[in-house]
């Protein structure tokens, strides 16, 4: 439980967390400031140019609107940030307001390629902000652009920032969105967005430089391109249903190791008779509920999922002897698990009196073999072969069993 809490953690914090605060840091420090405002001059474009192409290129939809949202605001402060008439001033208001608003809806919504009718309609959106403000200026409607700049509980510390108050509340909305769709989701994408939205309020809020601004608002972009990065990798090498390391990262391990090692291959009994009986979509419960139960191996197992209901364990360092008795608490582990096949004719909203009819408890079982390095089966592929040949034989012998 604390081994994955704090893994949770990291996963949170890095790289998107470190780059936040590690840009803060050089923000407060005037000597590193002015080299980060002296980049301004091609930073940000080549930022936005590779977040833009990367995002075509991985079709990451979300990736390109946010670059889009935050280069345009960029655009639109370098132009008009630094007057010191009512149009810079609401302008600059309007942009605080909107941005984070932007990327909290960018965390809600799924991706929905950047051409198709759902990207159109998200282009037209971000493109109709601008027109409105620009519209409502042109025409003179300072009443409906007050709604930037109007107070909104009388606090005198508040007169103190930089940010007005509708900026603020959007700033905090922005950031429990991001917060709760990070938490929720366990994604590099929804941790990036959050990240970003930290970054770009920081821009915004601090008495910063036009030219450090720009390059905050920059640097919130690399953090979206690296959450980009992130999840093409774990697509790459994780499995997406039960979030073990998958066969590409099993592969790549393999040419890792040492020379003493054991590797183990474990295999759901009968699985195929229980997907036929209750249907696809319980199966793949049950092999999230073998790969939670896979990830809290002890003795130092690495677990992978090899393919359909077979997984692998790589013990590195360790021989058969020292593996085989944390497979086989692994073994008991599953088989003494509470598994409960729902019915299909559960209602739809929780009664309130629990009931357990038309539920039926199973119970599931893996059978695993184990094989270690040894003189005839020296190389990783050999030893996996071994392993693949004990589970045969602890299936064999009954199932529900450890074999070496």
């Amino acid at each position: 439980m604390g081994r994955n809490l704090s893994r949770g953690i990291l996963f949170f914090l890095l790289p998107g967390g470190a780059l936040t605060i590690t840009m803060m840091v050089i923000a407060g420090r005037p000597e590193l400031a002015q080299t980060l405002s002296s980049l301004t001059p091609f930073y940000p474009y080549v930022t936005v140019a590779v977040a833009l192409l990367l995002g075509w290129r991985f079709d990451r939809s979300r990736l390109v609107f946010a670059t889009a949202v935050i280069a345009l605001c960029g655009g639109l402060l370098q132009q008009f940030g630094s007057r010191p008439d009512a149009a810079g001033r609401i302008i600059t208001d309007a942009i605080t307001v909107l941005l984070p608003l932007n990327l909290a809806l960018f965390s809600l919504l799924k991706e929905r390629g950047i051409f198709t009718w759902h990207g159109l309609l998200r282009w037209a959106v971000i493109l109709a902000q601008p027109l409105a403000v620009w519209l409502l200026l042109h025409n003179r409607q300072y009443y409906w652009l007050g709604v930037f700049d109007t107070p909104l509980i009388s606090a005198e510390w508040l007169t103190t920032l930089e940010l007005q108050q509708p900026a603020l509340l959007a700033m905090a909305i922005a950031l429990a969105i991001t917060l709760y769709q990070a938490l929720r989701q366990r994604n590099a994408m929804e941790n990036g967005l959050f990240w970003a939205v930290l970054l770009c309020g920081y821009a915004m809020l601090g008495a910063h430089g036009h030219d450090l601004r720009l390059g905050l608002l920059a640097s919130a972009i690399v953090i979206l391109v690296i959450a980009v990065i992130e999840l093409s990798y774990t697509m790459a090498f994780r499995d997406e249903l039960t979030g073990l390391p998958g066969r590409r990262a099993l592969n790549q391990s393999l040419l890792k190791l040492g020379g003493r090692y054991t590797i183990a291959m474990l295999d759901v009994d009968h699985f195929k008779k229980f997907n036929d009986r209750f249907g696809h979509d319980v199966g793949d419960e049950v092999l999230k509920m073998v790969a939670a139960k896979m990830g809290r191996i002890s003795g130092g197992g690495k677990p992978y999922r090899y393919g359909g209901e077979e997984f692998t364990a790589v013990f590195a360092g360790k021989s058969v002897d020292d593996a085989l008795p944390h497979l086989e608490q692994l073994r008991e582990a599953i088989a003494t698990a509470d598994f409960t096949v729902r019915s299909s004719k559960r209602p739809k909203h929780k009664p309130q009196t629990p009931t357990s009819r038309g539920n039926q408890r199973v119970r599931i079982t893996i059978s695993i073999g184990a094989a270690e390095r040894v003189a005839d089966a020296r190389d990783p592929q050999a030893v996996l072969k071994a392993a693949d040949k004990a589970l045969y034989r602890a299936k064999k012998a009954g199932r529900n069993r450890v074999a070496s």
